[in-house]
């Protein structure tokens, strides 16, 4: 038997990580940590009847989120450099591997970018995945395989990627 839940805050950094990654900017994020921990305390009584927690407030952060899109409240942008990180700067080329990943991310298409986050950043089994953005097992696979193939892609540095532009590299001289 689970134990009853009566406080969100452990569920918060989470909540952050995956809000930043939707929303790309701390504010934006911010709001949307904030309008999920709303509504998940406003039916505070159906916390008993929760099997997973991190699946249902995902759920709520991701239709929160789909909301806001869909009334043009919110414009997916870039991450930007405030991003919370190790308390020493990384080593050159791992720095540059990391923007180079963050730029292939923010390149996918948001529904494979949220497959991906929810699997691999937040370690969600795929049926949790489905119930967390409302979608079938199948579609969760179809994305997460598209997905990956296309970061793959972006990342050896195709020159062009299904489904997208070229990619571009600046030249610095």
């Amino acid at each position: 038997m689970r134990e009853p839940v009566d406080d969100l805050s452990p569920w918060v950094p989470r909540l952050r990580r995956y809000a930043r990654a939707l929303a790309g900017n701390r504010d934006d994020a911010d709001d949307l940590v904030q309008d999920t921990l709303e509504r998940a305390w406003s039916r505070a009584g159906l916390w008993r009847n929760v099997a997973d927690m991190r699946a249902w407030l995902f759920g709520i952060m991701h239709n929160l989120h789909v909301d806001a899109l869909r009334r043009g409240r919110l414009a997916v942008v870039a991450l930007d450099e405030d991003m919370p990180g190790a308390v020493a700067p990384p080593p050159q080329a791992a720095r540059a591997a990391m923007l180079d990943l963050q730029a292939a991310l923010e390149r996918l298409a948001p529904e494979q970018r949220e497959v991906l986050l929810l699997v691999a950043l937040e370690d969600m089994a795929y049926a949790d995945v489905a119930r967390t953005l409302g979608i079938p097992l199948g579609t969760v696979m179809s994305r997460l395989s598209r997905g990956r193939e296309r970061l793959r892609l972006l990342l050896d540095g195709a020159p062009s990627a299904p489904g997208g532009d070229a990619v571009r590299l600046k030249v610095v001289k």
